[in-house]
């Protein structure tokens, strides 16, 4: 497995926000982690990452226990892509990518082949070679967070996580960027708030409710009428697409 969690919990000032949760990720696996919105996704995610460390339980992550890790090094294998990543510093795309290495390269360090390298192959990968030097100021929600997605790739991980990274952007783009986190030749873990976006790019799901987990499988497994209903409150129908043949909720109104 890519990653292993086993009874982790994390909380702050004796408020429990991630509550005994165990999973497992297979290598080249998109994790998809759903619920309503305060039920621990991000704060799951971080653990995972080794972003933040659990009050109890452990894990792992390519066979390594992350808490006794460096940072630097576990970067090397591991890359986050944040929610909303902004700066007003006046840099290009290229500046923005090329901070993907760092992980890589010491202090006294010069560019190198391998550098230049994995930023080429990060830029081709997202489609924004053409708009390296573009201001990063100027660009679209959609093309920042591809560009997020570049960075992360550039440090050449082997597990990619992902906040909500399509949180306000437009349908199109959307889908664009989770199509291409899945096509990603890597073990990824994304949490997600649209239930359909999910259902359609990712190949398990864990659903969360106060910090634990509710539900884990197949999407088609796990999206039911009844856990929408006693998880995220909505009455709902559910139809296999004919375009992915993956469940599609029809949520009721009125």
């Amino acid at each position: 497995m890519s990653i292993v969690a086993e009874n982790l919990v994390w909380g702050v000032r004796r408020r429990a926000i991630v509550s005994d949760v165990s999973l497992a990720v297979a290598p080249g696996e998109t994790l998809g982690l759903i619920g309503p919105n305060g039920s621990g996704k991000s704060s799951l995610l971080r653990l995972l990452a080794g972003l933040r460390r659990p009050d109890s339980g452990q894990v792992s992550v390519l066979g390594q226990d992350v808490s006794k890790v460096s940072r630097r090094a576990l970067s090397r294998q591991v890359a986050f892509v944040q929610q909303n990543a902004a700066t007003d510093t006046n840099v290009s795309v290229l500046d923005v990518v090329r901070l993907g290495r760092t992980p890589h390269r010491s202090a006294l360090s010069g560019w190198t082949a391998e550098d230049q390298a994995a930023v080429t192959t990060a830029l081709d990968r997202v489609d924004m070679s053409a708009r390296k030097a573009q201001a990063w100021q100027t660009l679209s929600g959609g093309e920042r967070q591809r560009v997020h997605i570049a960075r992360a790739l550039a440090q050449t991980p082997r597990v990619l996580f992902l906040d909500e990274p399509t949180n306000h952007l437009d349908i199109h783009h959307q889908i664009e960027i989770l199509r291409l986190v899945r096509d990603l030749d890597l073990t990824s873990v994304v949490a997600l708030h649209d239930l359909n976006l999910a259902a359609m790019f990712c190949d398990r799901i864990v659903v969360l409710n106060g910090g634990r987990v509710i539900a884990s499988g197949a999407p088609a497994d796990v999206i039911t009428v009844p856990l929408l209903r006693e998880v995220f409150r909505i009455e709902a129908g559910i139809s296999t697409s004919p375009f992915h043949s993956r469940p599609h909720i029809h949520f009721m109104t009125g």
